[in-house]
């Protein structure tokens, strides 16, 4: 009353400032912002002031006032009654006594940003002003001593709507927070009231003549006068005497109870900070009410709601602070044991169901085990499922819960949930159900999540559906496919052998899953090893035959354990038939086959197989494809077949010449009359001279019946060829023996006797030869300066160098063969000529002396000379060969 301003820390050290000169009447603090509105008075009369504080600001030791403006709804001078602030700082609301409310807008802590305008008239004094903002739309609510009134701010022209006919006295309205829906809150002396923007809300009966009320954390505050005091003054402050007792109620308007109640003397105001409620008497005193902690007041509630068995306003209690899980499905629990023991197990299993996920589902199922009362098992478990809470044991539990009660429709219900929505182990249902007898059930449940394993286990074990099974199997993807016909072909072979064989064709050649609905376009198909399904056909060699034959027709590149089988088969059939023609085209089809290529890599196996079976067309074409000639001469010699040794020999006697020997002597061994074919075989052995003819006498010398006229032609022949070589190799050495001497010559000339150059041009720019020139003693000239734009060594003959290098390289190749031992053996054995080939190699210098030589010539003269002599002597020699 006297113009300042105090501020109360939370050291309760009182601070203060002159704010007005005379007083100061209302203020208006706001909660996000450290500005502070007041209005009071300057100088007498009826001339309030607006002053707008910025507290984190100081003006000498004061908070800066950063505006001041007069508080008047036009030219007509009222007493301000009511002030409220928008906390955007863009709207500021004053009541005045006359019924007017003026509206500043925009930024209210500056004149020229903002703009005062009239926004309510009336015949009644405004008595409360509240700012509501829900989204970007701002309400105001302005109430009077007879009627509510609504303006919505975010709109042009400011639309009002009148909300009740009925106001109250000041300080007698408030908003309340989120949990309330933001709703005015106005109290008369019979009841409270709430409204929205729009409309009017519920409303309580709380009697008495309200003084002050406020709302703070979900609570409502009401101050009221006593019953015994008697009421001064309805709009005027409310004042009462000193003596008279007020009474200061805090209701849970959620949850419809009274938290606190007490009388106090003449209370001035109750404030909310820091956390607490703080009670301002007229006696100078202030009370602090401080909120016991949730879990306190919970306890404290829940004990007294448990005794009297409110389970339900206990539940409403908790839900209203926000109590954790746990407590609240602790509330659950007991009051599903209250149920329970009341008899009333509809009602306790409702209870129960609301503590999955908190309380051990084993406590309730233990509880309803009985049964009696397995249906509230089942709707336990069942939402068990629906939370994905439900272990194995749960799945098994309450699937067989659903065949005691033989409850069909709520099984199909709970198996035929979308896939997106199964809450339950597949597996463990599947085998429930099978256990159960429930087959089709257990059948849908497996194709519907692809569990293939136990689909067809139960087709093919339990139902015994074969031709479904194979179906499914052409359906599946094809690492599946391939791994279950693996699994199962056996037994889908001796039930459906020829849908089985259908399959594995198209399993091992293009496979691509049947679905039904499924246009062309679909993924590349892939194909399976045909070799491992063939232990599928155990028992069923035609269904195994009509696969190889189909696989190797399709797929020449199949596996080789497909064509050795299918030979194996073939052989088998052949071997066991009795009709003739059959068994000739059988024998044809095995010989086919063994003559397609297919069995270069497993020769001896196919040999194996014909010998076993006895097949002497397939024993003979192998032994001609593995090229054992002998054992073709062998085997016809075992038969005794003469001719077809013969031709054997003429056939193959060029790749393998031992074989005419070896006919020789099998001949030659034989008592009969073979001069006809030992004659033939002289023949060859003649033409290319594979024998030595000493050889050839001592072999025949052993039969009784080869006389001396059998060997006649051949002796006389060979020694007629001897006698002609002879004469040749006489004339050759002579040849070469004269060569040889001329050779020495020339080199002893070279040696001996001057060399005359004359050479008139140069060998390689063929110019007129001029001083200084180079020349060589194989008698090329050249240009100095060509000599050395062209050669490569100083001592060598441009000309010349490539010829010598040739030679230089027949010689190093000579040497480096010097020991080439093996090969010259080899070359010995197979020549015709043997003497030849020793004197090749003697040509070479293979049996020279080795002579090592340690000490080089003194001299680069002799070395030079040496040198040169060795080309000369080279070159000559390349000349006459």
């Amino acid at each position: 009353m006297e113009g300042q301003i105090w501020f109360l820390p939370r050291s309760l050290q009182l601070s203060s400032f002159q704010a007005y000169k005379l007083r100061v009447t209302h203020l208006y603090q706001l909660k996000q912002h450290s500005i502070l509105v007041s209005v009071g008075e300057d100088e007498e009369g009826i001339n309030p002031l607006v002053k707008v504080w910025n507290l984190d600001k100081r003006d000498g030791g004061s908070p800066l006032c950063t505006r001041i403006f007069p508080a008047i709804p036009g030219n007509k001078p009222t007493v301000v009654s009511c002030l409220t602030v928008h906390e955007n700082l863009n709207f500021m609301a004053i009541g005045f006594a006359d019924g007017s409310v003026v509206l500043t807008k925009g930024d209210i802590t500056r004149d020229r940003h903002s703009k005062t305008q009239i926004l309510h008239e009336g015949s009644f004094p405004v008595t409360g002003l509240a700012f509501r903002q829900s989204g970007k739309t701002t309400h105001l609510f302005v109430v009077t001593t007879e009627n509510i009134q609504s303006y919505m701010l975010s709109v042009k022209d400011y639309p009002h709507l009148e909300l009740d006919t009925h106001g109250c006295g000041l300080r007698c309205s408030s908003l309340s927070d989120p949990s309330q829906d933001l709703q005015f809150i106005v109290a008369g002396n019979e009841c409270v009231y709430l409204y929205q923007p729009d409309e009017r809300g519920p409303c309580f009966a709380f009697e008495g003549q309200k003084l002050i009320v406020h709302w703070y954390r979900g609570y409502l505050i009401i101050v009221s006068k006593d019953r015994k005091t008697s009421p001064k003054s309805e709009f005027a402050g409310n004042e009462t005497q000193n003596s008279d007792k007020q009474v200061l109620n805090i209701y849970d308007l959620c949850n419809k109870f009274i938290a606190y109640s007490s009388v106090f003397d003449d209370i001035v105001d109750v404030l909310a900070e820091w956390g607490s409620l703080y009670v301002l008497t007229r006696d100078g005193k202030i009370h602090v009410l401080q909120e016991k902690d949730t879990q306190t007041k919970l306890e404290a509630c829940k004990s007294m709601l448990f005794r009297k068995n409110l389970f339900e306003m206990a539940i409403n209690l908790a839900k209203s602070h926000h109590l954790d899980s746990d407590g609240l499905s602790e509330i659950f629990r007991q009051y599903g044991d209250h149920l329970y023991n009341k008899g009333n197990h509809d009602g306790a299993i409702q209870q129960y169901i609301r503590t999955i996920g908190k309380l051990e589902p084993s406590y309730v199922i233990r509880k309803f085990l009985d049964a009696q009362r397995i249906h509230n098992l089942t709707a336990y478990l069942q939402t068990l499922h629906l939370q994905s809470l439900a272990n194995a044991d749960h799945t098994t539990l309450l699937l067989n819960c659903y065949t005691k009660l033989k409850d069909s429709s709520k099984l199909e219900e709970f198996i035929k949930t979308s896939e997106s929505e199964v809450r339950f182990d597949v597996e463990t249902a599947i085998k429930v159900l099978r256990q159960a007898g429930y087959y089709s059930h257990a059948v849908y449940l497996a194709e519907k999540h692809a569990h293939h394993e136990w689909y067809l286990k139960i087709q093919l074990e339990d139902i015994k559906n074969y031709q479904e099974a194979l179906h499914y199997i052409g359906k599946l993807p094809f690492d599946q496919a391939e791994s279950n016909m693996k699994r199962y072909g056996k037994t889908l072979m001796h039930h459906v052998p020829n849908e089985t064989t259908e399959l594995l064709k198209v399993l091992c050649t293009d496979y691509q899953p049947s679905r039904e609905n499924e246009g062309p376009g679909m993924l590349e198909g892939r194909k399976a090893n045909s070799e491992e399904f063939i232990p599928v056909f155990a028992n069923n060699s035609r269904e195994l035959k009509a696969f190889l034959e189909h696989m190797t027709e399709v797929q020449a590149d199949s596996p080789q354990g497909v064509y050795d089988t299918l030979l194996e088969l073939r052989l088998q059939n052949w071997a066991h038939e009795q009709d003739e023609q059959i068994k000739e085209k059988l024998h044809n089809e095995a010989l086919t086959l063994l003559k397609s290529g297919r069995f270069k890599t497993v020769f001896d196996k196919a040999l194996v197989l014909c010998q076993m079976h006895n097949f002497k067309d397939g024993v003979l074409y192998l032994y001609e494809q593995g090229k054992l000639f002998q054992q073709i001469m062998h085997y016809h010699m075992q038969n005794e077949q003469y001719k077809k040794v013969i031709e054997v020999c003429e056939l193959y006697g060029d790749q393998e010449a031992c074989l005419w020997e070896q006919a020789l002597g099998y001949f030659a061994r034989k008592e009969e009359d073979c001069k006809e074919y030992i004659a033939a075989v002289l023949k060859h052995i003649e033409n290319k001279n594979l024998m030595p003819p000493l050889l050839v006498v001592q072999t025949l010398a052993h039969n009784s019946t080869a006389t001396l006229s059998v060997i006649k032609d051949y002796l006389v022949n060979k020694l007629q060829k001897q006698s002609r070589q002879i004469e040749q190799d006489e004339q050759r050495i002579q040849k070469y023996r004269e060569e040889t001497t001329r050779i020495r010559q020339e080199i002893e000339e070279l040696k001996a006797s001057p060399k005359i150059f004359q050479k008139t041009k140069c060998s390689i720019c063929t110019s007129a030869l001029e001083l200084p020139s180079v020349h060589f003693l194989c008698g090329h000239s050249f240009h100095q300066h060509c000599f050395e734009s062209y050669s490569e060594s100083d001592s060598e003959c441009p000309t010349c160098m490539p010829e010598n290098r040739k030679v230089m390289d027949m010689i190093r190749a000579q040497e480096q063969k010097r020991d080439l031992h093996d090969q010259f053996q080899h070359q010995l054995k197979c020549s015709n000529d043997g003497f030849s080939v020793v004197a090749d190699y003697f040509g070479r210098g293979v049996f020279n002396k080795l002579t090592l030589i340690t000490d080089l010539p003194t001299g680069r003269a002799a070395t030079t000379i040496e040198a040169g002599l060795q080309r000369e002597l080279l070159i000559h020699t390349k000349r006459s060969t």
